[in-house]
């Protein structure tokens, strides 16, 4: 696990740069979760590092294999300077730690709800996993081991995250793309929804 987590960390170094800042959070009976702050410019970016090291598992399977599966840390961007967005460190290792507590399968399309503002102040209380690919490359790991998969993290508000699941995580990526939304703005306010 240590030699796929030390390439995961070493693949967001060369495409973000260095850290200026890290947390670790270690929830009981899971692998400890760290995070790490990247400052590009105007943006802040969060990603997790740990919850690549093990593979995702079916929560139906039986037996938990400890090689194939897929794996994935999370990203998150925000405008810097706008809100104290740093609070949602332990937010976001809350999710990254939800494959191991609540045997999820995170992937793009889903949704995952932290139950509260991700920072204070946020209309957001959940985010949408986006594809990977875009900001960090894939990390192709030795077979039969699945690559890791850099999801970015899109905050969603709470009738936002209601009208995704009635009409898809596609319809509502067009529905931002039409209004223009900055994804990335911690102080925008909801997309109108209606007709």
């Amino acid at each position: 696990m240590s030699d796929v987590l030390e390439l995961v960390e070493a693949r967001l170094r060369t495409s973000l740069g260095e850290p200026d800042a890290r947390a670790a959070v270690t929830f009981l009976g899971t692998d400890r979760i760290e995070v790490l702050r990247f400052i590009d410019g105007g943006v802040v970016r969060y990603a997790t590092l740990g919850m690549s090291g093990q593979p995702m598992t079916d929560p139906a399977a039986v037996i938990a294999d400890p090689l194939t599966g897929p794996r994935a840390e999370l990203v998150l961007s925000v405008r810097a300077g706008l809100a104290d967005t740093d609070k949602m460190l332990r937010p976001l290792a809350v999710l990254a730690a939800s494959p191991q507590v609540e045997g999820l399968v995170v992937a793009p399309g889903a949704s995952l709800d932290v139950g509260e503002p991700l920072w204070p102040g946020a209309a957001f209380t959940s985010v949408l996993v986006a594809a990977s690919g875009g900001l960090v490359e894939d990390l192709d790991l030795d077979a039969p081991m699945e690559p890791v998969r850099f999801l970015p993290l899109l905050p969603m508000t709470p009738n936002e995250a209601a009208w995704k699941r009635v009409h898809g995580a596609e319809a509502l990526q067009d529905r931002w793309l039409q209004h223009g939304t900055d994804l990335r703005d911690p102080l925008r306010k909801g997309v109108p929804l209606d007709a």
